[in-house]
C-alpha cells in the first residue's frame, strides 16, 4: 500500500497542506492566551510579547537559509526536520515552567518553521508541474494556510478558556504527526548527486539570517522603543548593511542562497511586493480587530476567537474563487480585484465606533475583506513560481514564505505605532476605536498599493517559454508557461 501511495500528488498535498495549517496555526494561537500565559508563569508586563516576537525573529529569520537548503539537501530531508524541531519544541513549550523556557522553545518553533514552510511549498511546485493542476494545488494549500491563521484565533480562545494555556501549545502534536505520516508514506526521498558537490553558501547565510533578523528584532522592539530611539536604528542600520552585504555576496558565489537574477523575472519580484504588502494589512487587520472585539466590545477570549469564523469563510471562499480564475487566465486576474475588495472591506473596517457590534461593524467587512484576501492568496504563489526552475524551487519557495513573514511583522509594527501615537495615553472605548480604525484605513492603502502592483508591475498574461529560455533535463522549469523579463 506504502509503494501504491509513494509519490501520489494528492497525499503529497495533504503533507504540504496540514504542514502549512500547523505553522500558520501556531502564529496566532497564542495570542488570545498571552494574559493567561503571564499569570501562570510570572512574566514582566515587558518580556510577555516576546513569547510572540522570538517566534517571528527565528523564524522570519531562517526562512532564507531554509529555501536554499532544500534546493541542496533535498525537500523531503528539510521537511521532516522542520516538523520534528517543530513537534518537539510546541511539546516543550507545553511544559515549560519558567518564562525562558517558553520563549525557548518558541524561538525553536520558529527555526522548525523556517525549514518546513518552503520545504512544503517547494514539494508542491515540484509535484505538481502541469499549470491548472498546480494552481489548484496551490489554492488548497492557500486556503488551508489561511484558515490555519484565522481558525488559531478561535482555537486559542477556546483552549484557552476551556483546556488551559498549555493547550495552545501541545495541541500542535497530533498535527505535527500527520504531517510526518503523510510525508513518510507519500513523498519520496530525492537522491542528490548533484547537490552534494554544491558547497552551502555560508557567508550568505550568515549575512541573510543576520540581516533579517535584525530587520525582524528591530520592528518588533518598536512596541517598547520608539522607531527614532538609537537603539532601534542601529539595530535597523546593521540590518540593512549585512543585507547589502548579502547581495554581494550572492552576485559573487557559485551556488548562492539567493540567486539575484531570480529577481528580474517581473513575476517573481512583483509577487512578492505584492505579497509583502497584502501580508502588512491582513496581519495588522487581525490584530486590531482582535482588539477591538475584546478591548472595545468587551468580548471574552473564545466569543473573540468565534467572531472569526466568517473571516475563515471568506478566505476560504475567496481562495475556490481565485484557483478557478488563475487556472482558467493568469494570477493577475485574481490578484488585482481580489486586492481591490480586501482594500474595500478594510475600508468599511475604518468605520468602526465604540458603541457598535459584531453584526453592524465586524461581520459585514469580515466577509467581504476576508474573500479579497482569499483571491490574492492562491495566485500570489503561483505567480511567486512562476517560469522558476525545479532546482530553485525551494529557493523561491523561501523568498516569498520571507516576503510574508517580514511584511506581516513590519505591516504590525508600523500600524500599531501610528495606533498607539493617535491613541495617546487614553484607555477609553471612544478613543482605542478611533486608533483601530486609523489602523485598519492605513491597511486598506496596503491594499490599494498591492492592486497598483498587480496593474503596474505584474505582466498581463503568461508568455510561452522561448527556446532561448528552454532549461536542460535537469534545470526544468515549474511550469510550462513562465516569462522573464
Amino acid at each position: 500500500m506504502y509503494k501504491k501511495l509513494r509519490g501520489s500528488p494528492g497525499v503529497v498535498l495533504a503533507a504540504a497542506a496540514v504542514a502549512q495549517f500547523v505553522v500558520a496555526l501556531d502564529m496566532a494561537v497564542v495570542n488570545v492566551a498571552l494574559p493567561a500565559i503571564r499569570t501562570a508563569l510570572g512574566f514582566a508586563p515587558l518580556d510577555l510579547s516576546w513569547v510572540v516576537h522570538v517566534y517571528a525573529l527565528t523564524f522570519g529569520g531562517f526562512l532564507l537559509l531554509g529555501g536554499r537548503a532544500c534546493d541542496l539537501y533535498g525537500r523531503r530531508r528539510l521537511f521532516v526536520f522542520g516538523m520534528v524541531v517543530f513537534g518537539i519544541c510546541s511539546l516543550a513549550g507545553g511544559l515549560a515552567q519558567e518564562p525562558w523556557e517558553l520563549v525557548s522553545a518558541r524561538a525553536g518553533q520558529g527555526i522548525g518553521a523556517a525549514a518546513a514552510a518552503p520545504a512544503a511549498l517547494a514539494m508542491l511546485t515540484t509535484t505538481f508541474t502541469e499549470g491548472p493542476k498546480r494552481v489548484r494545488a496551490l489554492g488548497v494549500w492557500s486556503a488551508v494556510n489561511a484558515a490555519g491563521g484565522a481558525l488559531g484565533v478561535l482555537a486559542g480562545g477556546l483552549l484557552t478558556e476551556y483546556a488551559g494555556w498549555r493547550w495552545v501549545m501541545l495541541i500542535n502534536l497530533p498535527v505535527v504527526a500527520v504531517a510526518l505520516a503523510l510525508a513518510y508514506v507519500a513523498v519520496p526521498s530525492e537522491s542528490r548527486p548533484e547537490r552534494r558537490r554544491e558547497r552551502p553558501d555560508a557567508l550568505g547565510a550568515l549575512f541573510a539570517t543576520g540581516g533579517t533578523g535584525l530587520l525582524v528584532f528591530g520592528v518588533v522592539r518598536t512596541d517598547t522603543r520608539g522607531w527614532g530611539s538609537p537603539a532601534t536604528l542601529v539595530t535597523l542600520g546593521v540590518a540593512v548593511v549585512l543585507l547589502a552585504a548579502f547581495t554581494v555576496v550572492e552576485s559573487r558565489v557559485s551556488a548562492p542562497l539567493l540567486r539575484l537574477g531570480l529577481l528580474r523575472s517581473r513575476w517573481v519580484s512583483g509577487a512578492n511586493l505584492l505579497v509583502f504588502l497584502a501580508a502588512a494589512g491582513q496581519f495588522t487587520a487581525f490584530y486590531f480587530v482582535s482588539l477591538y472585539l475584546q478591548q472595545v466590545l468587551g468580548m471574552g477570549a473564545a466569543a473573540t476567537g468565534a467572531a472569526f469564523l466568517p473571516f475563515s469563510v471568506g478566505l476560504v471562499a475567496g481562495t475556490v474563487v481565485a484557483t478557478k480564475v488563475t487556472a482558467a487566465r493568469s494570477p493577475r486576474a485574481a490578484l488585482l480585484p481580489g486586492a481591490l475588495l480586501a482594500a474595500a472591506g478594510l475600508a468599511w473596517f475604518s468605520r468602526i465606533s465604540p458603541d457598535g457590534s459584531f453584526l453592524t461593524d465586524v461581520l459585514g467587512p469580515s466577509l467581504l475583506t476576508s474573500v479579497g484576501a482569499g483571491l490574492v492568496l492562491a495566485p500570489a504563489a503561483a505567480a511567486a513560481t512562476t517560469g522558476v526552475r525545479i532546482s530553485e524551487a525551494g529557493m523561491a519557495s523561501g523568498v516569498l514564505n520571507s516576503s510574508r513573514q517580514l511584511g506581516g511583522c513590519v505591516g504590525l509594527a508600523a500600524l500599531a505605532t501610528i495606533a498607539a501615537h493617535h491613541t495617546g495615553k487614553a484607555t477609553d472605548p471612544a478613543s482605542l476605536s478611533s486608533g483601530y480604525a486609523l489602523g485598519l484605513a492605513v491597511s486598506a492603502a496596503l491594499f490599494l498599493l498591492a492592486a497598483v502592483v498587480a496593474i503596474g508591475v505584474l505582466p498581463r498574461r503568461r508568455a510561452a517559454v522561448t527556446a532561448s529560455h528552454s532549461p536542460a533535463p535537469t534545470e526544468q522549469r515549474l511550469e510550462g508557461t513562465g516569462t522573464h523579463s
